[in-house]
């Protein structure tokens, strides 16, 4: 096995670890770990399933859940937005 697959192998069996871990999202996982939203879905859909097949079940639960509650983390961040922007007129006025 040559260095490349295995720092891939790993790399994909840490961003499923810290994703179970922290219930992360894809977007936070790659802040993280300082990658991209496309290589952590790569390295949880693709490698992590070849690699570790349990962790991946594991890892695609937290995505599922997270997918399925999008919606409502973005109303979240709009209303803060809104909030922010509403005490910010507040204190000019």
């Amino acid at each position: 096995m040559n260095d490349s697959i295995s720092s891939a192998e790993r790399r994909a069996t840490v961003l499923g670890r810290y994703i179970v871990a922290h219930k992360a999202t894809v977007r936070h996982a790659a802040a993280v770990m300082g990658v991209s939203k496309s290589t952590v879905h790569k390295e949880v859909n693709e490698r992590l399933k070849e690699i570790d097949y349990g962790l991946y079940c594991q890892v695609r639960e937290v995505l599922d859940i997270n997918k399925s509650e999008r919606h409502i983390r973005g109303g979240i961040a709009t209303r803060e937005k809104y909030r922010r922007m509403a005490e910010e007129n507040a204190k000019r006025r």
